[in-house]
């Protein structure tokens, strides 16, 4: 669908100037951009790239001169990547899933679903599930027994929801996505290596083989409004109480969340995020690609961790902490620097011992 730049620019609350008229059907980096393209140039050196492309409009930053780039139009906004937000919103096509109930879908006696719910082929809503009015169900997906899902949800293909699972309004599921599976919580007969080892700390084990027990997960998985689920990503439901993910969280594909966890509001999690079971997560916090938190510890409100950082204990809030074990991110660059200094060091005490303790010196 094509849009005039003026009604982009309202879209954007940004400032149009050229031709308002100009008709754009999508969006492309600057070097590949076509004339009925909307070229994202964000910063300065992006720009650059629009002299080898066939732009004629184009995203800038507040304060940008349009001129110098030989366009017909531009769009100014201030914060540029919001401006990417709400331009993709509006040039989105969508999955292409058909409305109505798909014939090959299969809706057990029992179940509710709102007004104007879709459901494509091969899906399955079982019994005693509640599906919110204006949701889109995708092919494939499941929907366990007794489950709730909020008014406009999306759930793309493949999706499993599992049984109990509560879940709020404009929530979004990637492909493969499983909320609700049972937790990774099991026992042995006897204390066993794993609780001789947390107690001593100790380098070997003296506890004997036993078979391990399961511990059913009754507790379920209740999920706020307007989270965002990556593919293949899991959140385990709780043993007896409830996994929960807080309102407005982005979780990133094959992220997974153990049972018991609770998660604040407005959290950001990228790819292969692990978060291990009871661990309690504030508020607006972000754990950046492949972070690993450990089981029953505390992050507080506001905490960033950089990427592949592994959080063993607590961290308080508006702590920015990276590295293995996670330490303030400053002191973890000034560990790193002098590790890569080691090597340089250790060739001067070497020089210094041949110097001091020359051959015959202290004959």
């Amino acid at each position: 669908m094509a849009y005039r730049m003026e009604e982009i620019a309202r879209a954007l609350g940004g400032e149009i100037l050229g031709d308002g008229t100009l008709e754009i059907d999508s969006v492309a980096e600057p070097a590949e951009a076509g004339p009925r393209d909307l070229a994202i140039a964000m910063k300065p050196e992006f720009a650059e790239g629009l002299a080898k492309g066939q732009a004629r409009a184009a995203l800038l930053w507040e304060g940008a001169d349009w001129t110098e780039h030989d366009l017909d139009a531009a769009i100014l906004v201030a914060r540029p990547r919001m401006g990417l937000a709400a331009v993709t919103r509006l040039l989105d096509p969508g999955a292409g899933y058909g409305s109505g109930i798909h014939p090959m879908a299969y809706i057990e006696e029992g179940a509710e679903l709102g007004e104007d719910v879709s459901v494509g082929p091969f899906a399955v809503i079982s019994r005693g599930a509640k599906i919110g009015a204006g949701s889109v169900i995708g092919p494939q997906v499941y929907v366990g027994w007794d489950a709730r899902i909020g008014a406009g949800a999306l759930l793309h293909a493949g999706v499993k929801i599992g049984p109990r699972a509560r879940i709020g309004a404009r929530f979004t599921a990637h492909q493969g996505a499983v909320i609700g599976g049972d937790g990774f919580s099991f026992v042995t007969p006897e204390a066993g290596a794993v609780e001789e080892a947390r107690g001593t700390l100790g380098g070997e084990s003296h506890a004997k083989a036993q078979a391990w027990e399961r511990i059913h997960s009754l507790g379920a998985v209740e999920v706020g409004d307007d989270v965002e689920i990556g593919c293949n990503a899991c959140i385990d439901a709780g043993t007896v109480r409830a996994t929960r993910i807080g309102d407005g969280c982005k979780i990133d594909n094959l992220c997974q969340i153990g049972h018991n966890v609770t998660v604040g509001r407005d959290c950001l999690m990228a790819s292969g995020v692990a978060v291990a079971g009871s661990t309690r997560i504030g508020n607006n916090v972000v754990l950046a690609g492949r972070v690993g938190v450990s089981d029953n510890i505390f992050i507080g409100d506001g905490v960033v961790a950089g990427g592949a950082s592994i959080i063993l204990t607590n961290v308080p809030a508006g702590r920015v902490v990276m590295g293995y074990p996670a330490v303030k991110m400053d002191t973890h660059v000034e560990t790193y620097k002098a590790l890569r200094r080691l090597p340089r060091l250790l060739k001067q005490v070497s020089e210094l011992q041949k110097a001091v303790f020359k051959p015959g010196q202290n004959d």
